[in-house]
């Protein structure tokens, strides 16, 4: 592409203005926003209103604009944008990780198509340049596994919870006040911002795309006094965790549960906003990620980089989708878990394959047991609504 970066925005909101003020102080790449297309026309902005257009097509059709950054929250309209950009033949910045976990594999052959490139480092774990990586460093099929927190909203209200005693309830508001939590959290607490960033990783680390629908993901909204007891009584935090998992040479599976975590694991230490992401291989062992993983400046930054790489013409290859055997993604897999419940009803959804250890009392009860991910998947759907908090235990 020319020297020159024209860039048209979508989105103008904590992030699109986070980097608006990035590249505004960066030397590091020849580029300017010349457009942003937003959605309210009378809400305040830093910028003066001639900057901004609410037609998306005066960005689609500017000829004169090389490069879209889209950083919308709207999955549905991100992915139009996205794809009508491409079929133009712009290439494209997004952030928007629901949209991409839910096109990745049609934008894949989009890109091919109409010889565009899509970059996302900026969707997976905010600052951390884990997709851009895995492409470079881990292109190979010694990687078994990758493992992290990859949500920056649950870990701040975790690491309130067990370091400064904070019930649940005003740990979250804490997050939402400082912009770490949306007003809606679901996508956050209930796990599914760390499915569709796990999805996007696993594309990258094994070369095969599994729909959302697919994956079990579970998050902490359900967590108790009773749970939090559990785990401090046995020196273990509770962390959200998403991990991709290479099974053996045919088969890998994939999940985002809360984890009771010992204290000699990387994650144990991943503490407030921040993510880690724990990669795993063949003969190099393991290696840790670690960086903010919410936050405008930390996103903005980690958008800035995919700008930057762009101007390098650098696109996404996709060697393990090109150049291995696709791998076969099964949910028989067994894990074993803490389940706490407080009736008998709710714990009889769950089929367990054996209990190593149980305990009942008036007020609450408990299991440890193994189970197998395809019987927590059957159950996905009415676990939000049961009184009860399931955690993964690793050995």
């Amino acid at each position: 592409m020319s020297n020159k970066i024209n860039i048209g925005l979508f989105g103008y909101g904590v992030v699109g203005e986070s980097l608006h003020h990035v590249l505004t102080h960066s030397k590091t790449v020849d580029a300017q926003i010349s457009k942003i297309c937003v959605k309210q026309k009378n809400k305040k902005r830093s910028l003066s209103a001639d900057h901004f257009s609410f037609d998306k097509e005066e960005i689609i059709n500017d000829r004169d604009i090389n490069l879209v950054v889209e950083l919308i929250d709207d999955a549905d309209e991100a992915y139009t944008i996205v794809k009508r950009c491409l079929e133009n033949g712009k290439s494209v910045v997004s952030g928007n990780k629901k949209m991409l976990a839910h096109h990745l594999e049609e934008l894949i052959k989009l890109q091919e198509e109409t010889n565009t490139s899509l970059l996302y480092d900026a969707s997976a774990c905010g600052s951390i340049p884990i997709i851009r990586n895995i492409e470079e460093y881990y292109d190979n099929d010694l990687l078994k596994s990758v493992t992290g927190i990859l949500n920056g909203s649950s870990n701040y209200i975790l690491s309130k919870i067990f370091n400064e005693g904070l019930d649940y309830k005003i740990a979250l508001k804490q997050a939402q006040e400082l912009g770490f939590a949306e007003s809606n959290p679901s996508l956050d607490v209930d796990g599914f911002d760390s499915l569709y960033k796990l999805i996007i990783i696993a594309t990258h680390a094994l070369g095969t795309y599994v729909e959302p629908h697919k994956v079990f993901n579970y998050g902490i909204s359900n967590i108790s006094l009773d749970d939090i007891q559990y785990a401090r009584e046995k020196n273990l935090k509770i962390k959200l965790v998403a991990q991709v998992l290479k099974l053996d040479q045919e088969s890998f599976t994939m999940f985002v549960i809360p984890r009771l975590v010992r204290p000699d694991k990387y994650i144990y230490n991943v503490e407030d906003e921040y993510n880690g992401v724990v990669i795993q291989g063949e003969f190099y062992d393991k290696q840790f990620m670690f960086g903010k993983g919410a936050g405008g400046y930390p996103t903005g930054s980690a958008v800035l980089s995919d700008i930057t790489a762009r101007s390098h013409n650098y696109k996404y290859e996709y060697k393990k989708k090109k150049y291995f055997k696709q791998l076969e993604y099964r949910t028989d897999h067994e894990i074993e878990v803490y389940l706490r419940y407080r009736n008998i009803v709710d714990f009889s959804h769950f089929d367990f394959e054996n209990i190593s250890e149980k305990y009942s009392g008036r007020n609450t009860s408990y299991v440890v047991g193994t189970i197998k991910l395809s019987n927590l998947l059957k159950i996905k759907s009415i676990l939000p609504k049961l009184d009860v908090f399931l955690a993964y235990i690793k050995n």
